[in-house]
């Protein structure tokens, strides 16, 4: 339909009439029926949902609804190179985001971990760049299924907006055709370590035609109007340490290392322009010689977007952490791996995507917001579904409706039949969310999850690797400082300390914050689980040798060590002394004995 009103200038608008004769949704696009379509199901979803005793077929009052989105991306990421997800998973995870009016899937395909997209002129991209070790772990998309993926999100209002990382993120791109490598000695395979590497692309003219070629394949694939090419985390070591950079800088003009990021993002930009694509990146390439159809992606804060805005430049919010979600839901024990901090539906729902710092005209480059669903510790599909719902749907809700509109409570409220849209949807989510908080812990044990870290440099909830098949361990740790504290444990009639501890490779690239991890000295091989009374710096109470727990890949229980007779409640810190990070110690729990026989 077509007319004066504001209502029929937006293509994802639509006007609902409920009437005791009929149902009539108006719109000027297919978009705003399809939305329109999806209130009138969740209405009706609702209504019966909260009379119970009514069959399928319910009735609607009368009423009459004209609706239009805050914003025109509406988007999750979904990062299928640190873990790939099948297709008939991805399917389901687009339907769950048309029933919330999401529209537009980020598909991250390419990372150091993984190369996920068949590019039919360079084919050791999947049959190397795909599989990591070392079990040959991985996977890829076929363009015939990447075609479909498309086809089913177009037929439900969702864009598909893929990312091809460059010049960094390059591990498994490099793997695959070491010509690419700045560096003389390229990884010859995919790394299976999580964290940011060294690994760049050269600026050889050869190179630039490739990422070309790859990118007339992908534009083949993905019709839409945005091409994402990464651009964040880019270390330029390898770039300083290569002559044959430094030269082909020389012939390039380019006087910095730190400015061949820029030169490429431009040459790449024009490309995509000629192809009547828009480039998007991570705000890392904000500079004002950007061209001004490039789309920003901001992560790092809000400072991208505010940038962004004050070149002239769209932008879209990102933003760690609040719209990161590979964080906790909640500090449940339940909780599927990932980073150890909590982002919650309240938190998400609290986020502000047009911060006070832009003006009116800066504010109107700001087209949207989307979370961001890391894979690094999220191995299966059943926790990929778990981690993004029903956090996506705070998300849905801020980037449609009106600031003036948005109330939290009536969001929680709401919220409370989305179960039942997932279930009916086939999608899995987060039960603790809807679940009543559980009591704090309360007697002679804790585990890891109950235990508060001494620090929260690199703070995860970190899964074992192993046993190969079935339920794993989840350890709570920093990284960088393996400490945990047990506040006001206990201690009266306490006879001994018993723990159980577990041990997994150190496979974090975290630059040489690796080398200035410092332990206390361990006196046996391979060390000890050190427990001191009153604070990190107390007197020592209990050391735990960790002998019985070599070899073990899983986790082990280790024989209770005496101490001596203490009193009243105390600060108990808990720390490894072994020699050196590799593998990595962890506290699955630990155990105050009473009673030693």
């Amino acid at each position: 339909e077509k007319g004066d009103s504001p209502l029929f200038r937006n293509d994802e608008a639509y006007a609902l009439d409920v009437t005791s004769r009929r149902i009539t949704l108006r719109a000027r696009a297919l978009a705003g029926l399809d939305h329109g379509a999806t209130t009138l199901w969740q209405l009706a979803g609702l209504r019966h949902s909260r009379e119970r005793g009514n069959p399928p077929a319910t009735s609607l009052p009368a009423l009459h609804i004209e609706d239009a989105p805050r914003f025109a991306w509406r988007g999750l990421l979904l990062d299928s190179a640190r873990h790939y997800q099948s297709p008939e998973f991805i399917e389901r995870f687009i339907d769950v985001m048309a029933a919330q009016k999401l529209n537009v899937l980020h598909w991250h395909l390419t990372d150091d971990q993984g190369w996920r997209l068949e590019i039919r002129k360079y084919p050791r991209l999947t049959s190397v760049g795909a599989w990591r070790g070392p079990r040959h772990y991985g996977g890829y998309y076929t363009q015939a299924q990447a075609k479909r993926i498309v086809a089913y999100a177009a037929a439900r209002g969702v864009t598909i907006v893929p990312e091809i990382e460059m010049p960094g993120h390059a591990s498994a791109v490099i793997a695959a055709y070491p010509r690419l490598a700045a560096s003389e000695d390229p990884p010859r395979a995919v790394p299976s370590d999580w964290g940011v590497y060294d690994n760049v692309l050269n600026l050889e003219p050869a190179t630039l035609g490739f990422l070309e070629d790859v990118l007339a394949e992908v534009m083949a694939i993905f019709p839409g109007p945005y091409i994402h090419v990464g651009g964040d985390e880019v270390q330029t070591t390898q770039w300083r340490d290569s002559p044959r950079v430094q030269a082909r800088m020389r012939e390039l003009g380019i006087d910095d290392v730190a400015h061949i990021q820029r030169w490429l993002t431009l040459r790449i930009a024009r490309f995509l322009h000629a192809h009547g694509r828009r480039l998007v990146g991570w705000d890392e390439i904000v500079e004002p010689e950007l061209p001004k159809d490039a789309v920003v992606m901001s992560w790092r804060g809000t400072a991208g977007a505010i940038a962004a805005a004050a070149h002239g430049n769209d932008s879209v919010m990102a933003v760690d952490p609040a719209l990161y979600f590979d964080h906790r839901q909640t500090d449940s024990a339940r909780e599927p791996p990932g980073r150890a901090s909590v982002v919650s539906l309240a938190d998400v729902y609290a986020f502000d995507p047009l911060p006070a710092a832009l003006d009116a005209a800066q504010r109107a480059h700001v087209i949207g917001l989307q979370g961001n669903l890391w894979s690094e510790h999220i191995r299966t599909e059943e926790r990929m579904g778990w981690m993004a719902f029903p956090r996506a749907a705070a998300v849905a809700e801020l980037g449609w409706t009106t600031a003036a509109r948005l109330d939290a409570a009536d969001f929680r409220q709401r919220a409370a039949v989305l179960p039942a849209l997932y279930d009916a949807l086939g999608m899995s989510y987060a039960k603790t969310v809807f679940a009543p908080r559980p009591l704090p812990p309360s007697g002679p044990m804790r585990t890891s999850n109950d235990l508060e870290l001494c620090t929260s440099a690199i703070a995860l909830s970190l899964e074992d690797d192993a046993p190969l098949d079935g339920p794993r361990a989840k350890f709570h740790v920093d990284l960088l400082d393996p400490c945990w504290i047990w506040r006001h444990a206990r201690l009266d009639g306490v006879r001994a300390i018993a723990a159980s501890v577990g041990q997994v490779p150190f496979d974090f690239q975290v630059g040489d914050a690796a080398d200035k991890m410092r332990f206390p000295e361990a006196r046996g091989v391979p060390g000890e689980l050190v427990v001191r009374r009153d604070g990190c710096d107390g007197p020592e109470i209990a050391r735990i040798p960790l002998a019985p727990a070599t070899g073990s890949d899983a986790v082990t229980t280790l024989p209770a060590v005496a101490i001596a007779p203490q009193a009243g409640a105390h600060d108990l810190c808990l720390r490894f002394a072994q020699r050196g990070h590799d593998p990595l110690w962890v506290i699955d729990s630990i155990r105050l004995v009473e009673h030693v026989r």
